[in-house]
């Protein structure tokens, strides 16, 4: 398959509808800042790209799921879909809330992170059994509650699907990294 070439490139503003010109105009002039990353392939659909961007900016800087915790799943989810840009733009987010470049670089690697703190271990142990059985046992349910509270585990699950969401996007538009940076994940083998 080749990966190179951007199936979904920026819309020409001149090229725009009314709806995508305005859909985004709303998302360049919020938290966002810019038009780029997943909802450059998704303003192809202005009103799903609208909505979309909206729960993506409750779930990334109004989580009930502690900061460190939410960039340690978005990484899970990033290197489970071998979502270069996703990482791209998480990576150093992640190491700016405190989570350590040993489980950054684990995660990288398709490995479990040596010595995680509690909540951390509960954060990798919730999003493999979710990712590998499509559910939660019941233990790792209580100790999700128990750990991070009833709203940030919902939180912490719409998190798990948006970026997975956004992954998919990324992937079948075959989004880039911006020039000059270089993939850093290895394909997982499936």
């Amino acid at each position: 398959m080749n990966k190179s070439r951007d199936r979904m490139p920026a819309i020409p503003h001149e090229r725009m509808t009314p709806a995508q010109r305005e859909a985004a105009s709303e998302l360049a002039s919020g938290r966002r800042g810019e038009l780029a990353g997943p909802f450059v392939a998704a303003l192809r659909s202005p009103e799903l790209m609208r909505r979309l961007q909206r729960l993506g900016e409750y779930l990334r800087y109004d989580s009930a799921v502690d900061p460190r915790l939410r960039e340690m799943a978005i990484l899970l989810t990033a290197r489970e879909w071998t979502q270069e840009y996703e990482w791209y733009v998480h990576y150093p987010i992640a190491l700016q809330v405190g989570l350590k470049r040993e489980i950054i670089d684990a995660i990288a690697d398709a490995r479990r992170p040596p010595a995680l703190a509690e909540d951390e271990a509960l954060i990798y142990d919730f999003f493999q059994e979710l990712q590998r059985h499509r559910s939660v046992s019941d233990a790792t349910y209580r100790r999700a509650v128990d750990t991070i509270g009833e709203q940030a585990v919902i939180d912490l699950v719409a998190t798990l699907g948006y970026y997975s969401t956004l992954a998919m996007i990324m992937n079948v538009a075959r989004t880039p990294l911006p020039e000059g940076r270089q993939p850093a994940l290895e394909p997982l083998p499936r």
